[in-house]
C-alpha cells in the first residue's frame, strides 16, 4: 500500500469517507474486531498513514444524498479524488463491517467500536438485565416497556447536540433541526392531551418528574412559601413535600413549608373535608393533586374549589396516569388545574423524561409561561436532553393512535381483573379496588410486611415493590405492596393472565408467611440472611414457583428488544 502525502488531502478536511472493513486490522493496530459502521473523517493532512482496503459504493446512514464519482475502481466523495493513490488503488474491499478512522497527522487512528467490542463487561450486564426483564413479571406500577422506535430516537445523534434555551432563542448555533424537533414535540404534547394551544403551553425539557415538580415550585413560589400535597404513607410522592417529625426528607420540604393532606383510613379515599379545613387554616400558596400509590381518581372539581377559597395555585402531578389521561380513561385534570406535570416513561410508554403544562393566561397575577420556562432554564437546568425529546415526540405521536387508546383500556381492565382476584383470595386492598393502573395490597392483617414479601416474590421472578399504606410507621418496612398493570399489558397479557398473576402473588405471600415462621430472628435483616443461607428450606417451593412464572412470561415478546 502507498503512503499518503500531506498534500493529498489539502482542501478536503472534514469530509466523510465511507469505507468497508478489510479482513485485517490497520497496520500497527492490535485490534481484531471492527464496528458495524463508521466513516473516515480527514481532520488534518495525513502523513505516513495507511488505510487497508478501499472505498466502496454504499449509502451512509443518512438521508443526505452525496454525489460520489468513480475513481480507480473505488467510489469517493466529490473533491477527494487525490486520495485514490493514498488508498492503494485497490478494488472494492470484501463485504464486511464499516471502519471509522481519524487520521490526525501522527499516524494514530480511532476505531468506533460497537458496544460488544468496546466494552464487553457492560454488554454482559445489559444482556443479563434484558434476560431478567424477559423472564420476570414486571409489576412495578411506575415501569413500562418503551418501543423500538423510541429507543432508536433516544440512541440517535440527537444526544450530541447542546441547545440551551428555547426554540428560536438558543445560546448555541447549529440548532435549526433541534428547534424543529422540539416544536414538533410541543405540538404533539398539546394534541395528545386534547389541549387548545391558545390556552395551554408546554415545556418538554424537564429531565424527569421530580425536576419538573421543583421547577414549578421555583416558578410560582418564594422560599418558605406553603404547599400541601398528599402524605407519602397515604400514597403521595416524595417531591410533594414529605417530611417526618425528625427530618425534612424531601428537598421540597427543606425549601418550602409543607403540610400534608391524607386519606380517610376507613375508606382509602382522599379526605377532602379535612383537606379543606386544613387549607383554610394553613393558607397554602400551592395545592398538589397527584400520587405515586393512589388507586383512585382525584376529585379535581372539589380541589379547585378549595384552592380558589384560599387563593392557591392548583397543580396536578399526573406522572403515573398520563397515558390514561391522554386517552380519557380516567378523569381529566386539565379542566380544573393551573399546572400539570408528568413523567413520560410510565403509562405514557415514552423515554425517561418530564413535561410541564401550564395555562397561558396569567393565574393569580403570574405569567406561568414565562415563570416556568425561566425556572427550567436557566433556573434549574442547562442543556436539555435532545435525544429524550426526540423519543418523547415519537411516543406522543403513538399516544394519539387508536391502538394506544385500546392499550390504555386494557391497562385498566387488567388491573381490575387483578384486584378482583386478589379480593377473592381474601386480601385487603386500599380503597377496596382501583380506577387506574395499580392496586395497593395491605399485608398487615396477615402479620407480614411489604419488604419481606417483595424479596420472596423477587426470588420467584415477580418484580413489584414494597409500599407504605395508611397508618404505616416505617417506609423501609412498610405494610403493603404496590402492583401495576402497564408493563405486562404492553407485553400482551390479558385479564386471564392477570388472574394467574394474582395466584402467583398469593403463592409468594404464602411462602413469605412460612419463611417468617421458620426464621429465628424478628428483624428484617434476620429474614434476609435466612433467605440467603444455602440450607434455606423453602428453596424448592420458590424454584417451582419461579419456573411456572417464567414459563408464562417467556411466551410473550419483549417490546423494543
Amino acid at each position: 500500500m502507498q503512503a499518503c502525502s500531506g498534500a493529498a488531502v489539502m482542501g478536503s478536511l472534514q469530509q466523510p469517507i465511507w469505507t468497508k472493513e478489510s479482513n485485517f486490522p490497520p497496520r500497527g493496530s492490535s485490534v481484531i474486531g471492527f464496528p458495524h459502521q463508521g466513516r473516515l473523517n480527514l481532520l488534518k493532512p495525513c502523513r505516513s498513514s495507511y488505510v487497508e482496503g478501499s472505498l466502496v459504493t454504499g449509502t451512509p446512514p443518512s438521508s443526505v444524498s452525496v454525489p460520489v464519482p468513480e475513481i480507480g475502481g473505488a467510489f469517493i466523495p466529490d473533491g477527494l479524488s487525490s486520495l485514490s493513490s493514498c488508498l492503494g488503488g485497490k478494488k472494492n474491499a470484501p463485504a464486511g463491517k464499516l471502519l471509522l478512522l481519524y487520521l490526525d497527522g501522527s499516524g494514530s487512528s480511532f476505531l468506533d467500536y460497537g458496544l460488544t467490542e468496546a466494552d464487553p463487561e457492560v454488554r454482559t450486564i445489559i444482556d443479563k438485565e434484558k434476560e431478567r426483564q424477559f423472564k420476570s413479571l414486571e409489576l412495578i406500577a411506575s415501569e413500562n416497556f418503551t418501543s423500538r422506535a423510541v429507543m432508536e430516537a433516544v440512541g440517535s445523534c440527537l444526544t450530541n447536540k447542546y441547545s440551551e434555551g428555547l426554540p428560536g432563542k438558543r445560546y448555541y448555533g447549529g440548532n435549526e433541526y433541534i428547534d424543529e424537533l422540539e416544536i414538533l414535540c410541543q405540538q404533539r404534547a398539546l394534541a395528545a392531551f386534547h389541549l387548545d394551544r391558545k390556552k395551554w403551553g408546554v415545556n418538554v425539557q424537564p429531565l424527569s418528574g421530580s425536576p419538573a415538580n421543583f421547577e414549578v415550585y421555583t416558578a410560582v413560589l418564594n422560599p418558605h412559601d406553603r404547599i400541601m400535597g398528599l402524605d407519602l404513607p397515604h400514597g403521595g410522592h416524595l417531591s410533594h413535600g414529605f417530611m417526618t417529625a425528625k427530618r425534612r426528607v424531601s428537598g421540597t420540604s427543606i425549601y418550602f413549608e409543607s403540610m400534608p393532606y391524607r386519606l380517610d383510613e376507613s375508606t382509602g379515599i382522599v379526605d377532602y373535608d379535612m383537606l379543606e379545613k386544613t387549607a383554610v387554616l394553613f393558607r397554602p400558596k400551592l395545592i398538589i393533586a397527584g400520587a405515586s400509590a393512589y388507586p383512585r381518581d382525584f376529585d379535581y372539581a372539589r380541589m379547585r374549589k378549595i384552592a380558589d377559597a384560599v387563593g392557591a395555585f392548583l397543580m396536578m402531578d399526573m406522572a403515573h396516569i398520563s397515558g390514561l389521561v391522554a386517552t380519557s380513561v380516567v378523569a381529566d385534570p386539565f379542566e380544573y388545574c393551573d399546572i400539570v406535570t408528568t413523567t413520560t416513561h410510565k403509562s405514557l410508554r415514552g423515554p425517561r423524561g418530564g413535561m410541564i403544562f401550564f395555562k397561558k393566561d396569567p393565574v393569580l397575577g403570574v405569567d406561568l409561561e414565562s415563570a416556568i420556562n425561566n425556572a427550567v432554564f436557566p433556573g434549574l437546568q442547562g442543556g436539555p436532553h435532545n435525544h429524550t425529546i426526540g423519543g418523547l415526540a415519537v411516543c406522543l405521536k403513538y399516544a394519539q393512535s387508536p391502538e394506544f387508546k385500546a392499550y390504555q383500556n386494557k391497562v385498566v381492565s387488567n388491573c381490575r381483573a387483578l384486584a378482583s382476584r386478589l379480593t377473592e383470595l381474601g386480601y385487603k386492598l386500599v380503597s377496596g379496588g382501583s380506577d387506574n393502573h395499580l392496586v395497593l395490597l395491605d399485608l398487615r392483617p396477615l402479620g407480614i410486611d411489604g419488604a419481606r414479601a417483595e424479596k420472596i416474590l423477587d426470588l420467584a421472578s415477580i418484580t413489584l415493590n414494597k409500599n407504605s399504606v395508611p397508618g404505616d410507621k416505617s417506609a423501609l418496612v412498610p405494610g403493603g405492596i404496590r402492583i401495576g398493570s402497564p408493563a405486562m399489558t404492553t407485553r400482551g397479557f390479558t385479564e386471564k393472565d392477570f388472574v394467574a398473576i394474582a395466584d402467583f402473588i398469593h403463592e409468594g405471600v404464602q411462602i413469605t408467611l412460612e419463611a417468617k415462621r421458620l426464621v429465628s430472628g424478628s428483624k428484617l435483616q434476620d429474614f434476609m440472611k435466612f433467605l440467603a443461607s444455602p440450607d434455606f428450606p423453602l428453596l424448592d417451593k420458590l424454584s417451582d414457583l419461579r419456573g411456572r412464572v417464567e414459563a408464562l412470561t417467556t411466551q410473550f415478546p419483549l417490546p423494543g428488544l
